[in-house]
């Protein structure tokens, strides 16, 4: 693993900040801190289950969350900002063909080997950039999710935002979150519905390498 240096650039969180303290009522499911995702094992750098996005980001996020907030729905995330190490990973991953252990739950339909050449893994994430986030609608009526279709990490056709397989309800619950956060800011992925990236970032050529920590991040 990369020996992390503060006085490193890559490695400073200063512009960074932990998107509970920014956003105290966000629903927090770090999939890439447990061992339920599409590697099946906890990944580097996440040593707390926490996200953490550059202030602009989050501050950005606040006003989607509170337009939802007001519509009965509350924002919940999977993963944003991703230490390098973290991509790496994946990449190591993608390298071992004997490992498919987690296909039947998120890739069922695809090689392991077309994951990255189709784009719903990259070998650099804008993740890494720190003003990407993942993320869906909890309905504050029913404490459940949106059914958005697919699940998160779901990589295939069907999780394509524009994808027209699902039900005209599925759809129009995409539309309506691609919606509100392009209303604040950020712009959507066209292979992933959960996928948004600030638009106007302030890393825009920065991959960070510190760990996801709120201690580090406090230091």
């Amino acid at each position: 693993m990369k020996t992390i240096h503060r006085n490193d650039p890559a490695a400073d969180p200063a512009g960074f900040a932990l998107l509970s303290d920014v956003i105290p009522h966000i629903v927090q499911e770090i999939r890439y801190f447990s061992t339920y995702n599409f590697v099946g094992e906890r990944i580097d750098g996440y040593e707390e289950p926490c996200a953490l996005l550059t202030m602009e980001a989050a501050r950005a996020l606040k006003s989607v969350s509170n337009e939802m907030i007001v519509k009965g729905f509350r924002l919940k995330v999977f993963d944003a900002y991703r230490p390098a190490c973290a991509v790496r990973h994946f990449v190591l991953w993608g390298l071992e063909d004997q490992d498919v252990r987690m296909k039947p739950y998120f890739y069922p339909e695809l090689e392991k080997q077309t994951l990255f050449k189709d784009g719903y893994i990259a070998s650099r994430s804008s993740h890494s950039r720190g003003s990407t986030v993942d993320l869906t609608l909890l309905d504050m009526k029913t404490g459940r999710e949106v059914d958005m279709g697919s699940p998160f990490d779901l990589f295939g056709e069907i999780s394509h935002p524009d994808y027209r397989g699902v039900t005209e309800e599925q759809f129009e619950n995409r539309m309506f979150l691609r919606s509100a956060m392009i209303r604040g800011g950020f712009r959507p992925l066209d292979c992933e519905w959960w996928h948004f990236t600030l638009e106007n970032e302030p890393y825009p050529d920065t991959y960070f390498e510190f760990p996801v920590s709120s201690a580090y991040l406090r230091r």
